[in-house]
């Protein structure tokens, strides 16, 4: 019996540090994809976006576009000043910490919903973030007067050090080797 839980303890620590590290792929608008008719805020709402996490805009190869944007151009619907432009069909964007504004530059699909806000945490923040628009100003005080609200976290991409990922394998490698005698 001590074997088989050695075993499983040990098969549990290895299964836990290879799932704290690994990013997440979002598939836009999920099974409708990147096009008209889809509400992007909602399909973004509940959803924590962190540094390492990818976007993938699937559409039409030539009828839409992916255009990183601006705030203002997000606000505007106007890709001019695109950061970043995309059209082939399948678009992938590894996100960064901070507010990204995605538009469809196809003339009156942005103002038809095609537009995109996330906001992303960094890897050294401890709590997750929620997608926001930019008209709405966040009226959250600092984490530092926020009481907490839980005694748990859980640790996102990037917050653990090699050495306490190292520390978890070895351990976990040890309950199993031990587990086989």
């Amino acid at each position: 019996m001590a074997r088989q839980c050695s075993l499983a303890l040990g098969l549990l620590l290895l299964i836990s540090c290879v799932s704290w590290g690994s990013a997440t792929d979002y598939t836009v608008g999920d099974a409708s994809g990147w096009s008209l008719g889809v509400d992007y805020t909602t399909w973004a709402s509940g959803k924590s976006f962190k540094e390492g996490d990818t976007l993938t805009f699937n559409y039409g190869s030539g009828s839409h576009t992916v255009s990183e944007v601006s705030s203002s151009g997000y606000s505007s619907c106007s890709a001019s000043n695109a950061l970043s432009s995309d059209s082939s069909g399948t678009t992938k964007i590894t996100l960064t910490s901070g507010t990204h504004y995605f538009i469809c530059g196809v003339s009156g699909h942005c103002s038809g919903g095609m537009k995109l806000s996330v906001t992303v945490a960094s890897s050294s923040s401890s709590t997750p973030s929620t997608p926001s628009t930019p008209s709405t100003p966040s009226t959250t005080p600092p984490s530092s007067t926020t009481p907490p609200t839980s005694t748990t976290t859980t640790p996102s991409s990037g917050t653990m050090s090699m050495v306490s990922v190292a520390v978890l394998v070895m351990s976990g490698l040890a309950a199993f080797v031990l587990g086989l005698f």
